[in-house]
């Protein structure tokens, strides 16, 4: 089993960290029906659309 030779330096390991962060960000598509941004895989949840069919029909806010 490889065992380090050297101690990681703060730069490299606090660069490692920064950058495990930035994987997790939510991932924001645009509604081809209604253009507004919904996430990836699900129903868009102004309209109702998944795969250009319509899943769940959305009420009309007052």
């Amino acid at each position: 089993m490889g065992v380090p030779k050297r101690k990681p330096s703060k730069s490299r390991m606090r660069m490692r960290r920064a950058y495990n962060s930035v994987l997790k960000l939510p991932q924001i598509g645009v509604c081809p029906h209604c253009a507004a941004s919904y996430r990836p895989h699900r129903v868009c949840p102004s309209c109702g659309f998944y795969k250009e069919r319509q899943v769940i029909s959305i009420k009309a806010k007052a």
